[in-house]
């Protein structure tokens, strides 16, 4: 073999051993379930609708700011599921947790009440370091109910702030998003029963 050859077999080589060797780590937003805690059960079970993100960020890598208009997708730092459905995992658990009942989206209602709730992500700002930042609009009703009870809607904005790296990164998120549904919850327990709730204060 030439040594043309062999530097380029050498080449090729070192960069597949670059590859290989470059970690790839996943990240959840979902949370460790923490010892059950007693609370009154909301009167329904809810359904908690796919949720929606903006797209600059509904991609595998954690994307990250970078000053004050860059964005930086990171290749070796990644969500374990699609970023909408990790939201929607998080949230339904704390909501579960929150309300005492079940989250029954995707069962058949079979003509029973149930809370409907739909969520759409505006911003999911991550700034390594700094911050870690949740907005979204979010809007309840009843359904398989006679009352014909006026929907209701808001919008949360929750920000948390962070150390360095990308572990706090999203430790921060998961904070932002048990805000969130804290909000959520109130208001659906005041809704449920027969009250107009306020959305909350930013």
């Amino acid at each position: 073999m030439s040594l043309r050859h062999w530097t380029l077999a050498g080449a090729l080589a070192l960069g597949l051993a670059g590859c290989a060797s470059a970690p790839m780590h996943y990240y959840t937003l979902t949370t460790q379930g923490g010892p059950a805690v007693r609370i009154a059960p909301a009167p329904y079970p809810f359904e908690l609708a796919p949720v929606g993100v903006p797209a600059q960020v509904d991609v595998p890598q954690l994307v990250v700011r970078t000053g004050g208009q860059g964005m930086q997708p990171l290749d070796g730092q990644r969500w374990i599921a699609p970023l909408g459905d990790e939201i929607r995992g998080a949230l339904s658990a704390d909501l579960a947790g929150l309300l005492g009942v079940a989250d029954v989206g995707g069962l058949p209602g079979n003509g029973q009440p149930r809370l409907r709730i739909t969520l759409d992500v505006r911003r999911f700002e991550s700034v390594p370091g700094d911050h870690a930042l949740v907005e979204a609009a979010w809007s309840l009703r009843l359904a398989g109910t006679s009352g014909g009870q006026e929907a209701f809607s808001c919008v949360s904005m929750a920000s948390e702030r962070v150390g360095a790296g990308y572990d706090a990164l999203v430790g921060g998120h998961q904070r932002a998003l048990a805000a969130l549904a804290r909000d959520i919850a109130g208001a659906a327990r005041a809704y449920e029963a027969g009250n107009r709730p306020t959305c909350p204060a930013d």
